[in-house]
């Protein structure tokens, strides 16, 4: 029997001691700043209340979703305006805008420091168009080598992580509380949960309420450099750093 083509091999998979999970928006990326830089465009193009009436849009498609969908939030707003040729222009705004000006200071030194322990992966949420883009001319793609993962909810697909990048440990670092108490509850003491205090979600009072503290927390996203290997394989309480 004729043996199959190299190109048709399944690929390799190597179990790792050790895999970093990176969320994107205010983890490594300042998305904060992208929404204010959107809004002060909309406001200068259409006015305030056409702003407005953006994010309400925005906010209704990201309930019905589950995620933020900037592309799909235009497609509805453009119904309402369908007579003014510069909502064709927003789009551009959107897919060309200089993300990798909003990477946080430190944070690709971040990702390069923990590689040192095993591979760094990015598991994002968001749609199929406009988070790929993000990522990709922010120039994290190319850090991360091509381990890019985006679910709807990256928290109910931890099975597939697992299938692309099985380890016998993970670190999972993201801004929202939340989405780190959730993975906690699954994977248990197989991850460790570390949390970057940057952006809005991580100053939501309610979550802040509701929500257990994250194994490792961080003022800023560049004091992961300040974390050793024992703080990430430990099994034990809580840490801040630095």
């Amino acid at each position: 029997m004729a043996q199959p083509a190299a190109s048709d091999a399944a690929p390799v998979i190597t179990m790792h001691s050790l895999v970093f999970l990176f969320d994107v928006d205010n983890t490594l990326l300042d998305n904060d700043r992208v929404q204010a830089d959107l809004a002060v465009y909309l406001s200068r193009t259409f006015g305030v209340r056409d702003c407005n009436r953006y994010w309400e849009i925005f906010e209704q498609v990201r309930r019905e979703l589950g995620y933020a969908d900037y592309l799909g939030a235009l497609e509805r707003f453009r119904l309402e305006k369908m007579h003014d040729p510069r909502v064709l222009l927003m789009s551009s705004w959107l897919v060309d805008y200089p993300f990798g000006d909003r990477i946080y200071k430190g944070a690709l030194g971040a990702v390069q420091y923990v590689q040192q322990w095993g591979p760094a992966v990015i598991l994002s949420d968001g749609d199929a168009v406009f988070q790929p883009r993000k990522i990709d001319r922010s120039g994290l793609w190319e850090a991360f080598n091509g381990r890019v993962l985006i679910y709807v909810h990256k928290e109910q697909e931890l099975a597939d992580v697992e299938r692309f990048y099985p380890a016998k440990r993970y670190v999972m670092i993201d801004d929202k509380l939340h989405i780190l108490n959730t993975i906690k509850n699954i994977w248990g003491e197989r991850v460790r949960t570390v949390f970057p205090k940057q952006g809005h979600y991580a100053r939501d009072p309610h979550i802040l309420a509701t929500s257990q503290p994250a194994d490792i927390q961080l003022g800023r996203i560049d004091e992961l450099n300040k974390c050793p290997l024992a703080a990430f394989a430990s099994n034990g309480g809580g840490a801040n750093f630095p």
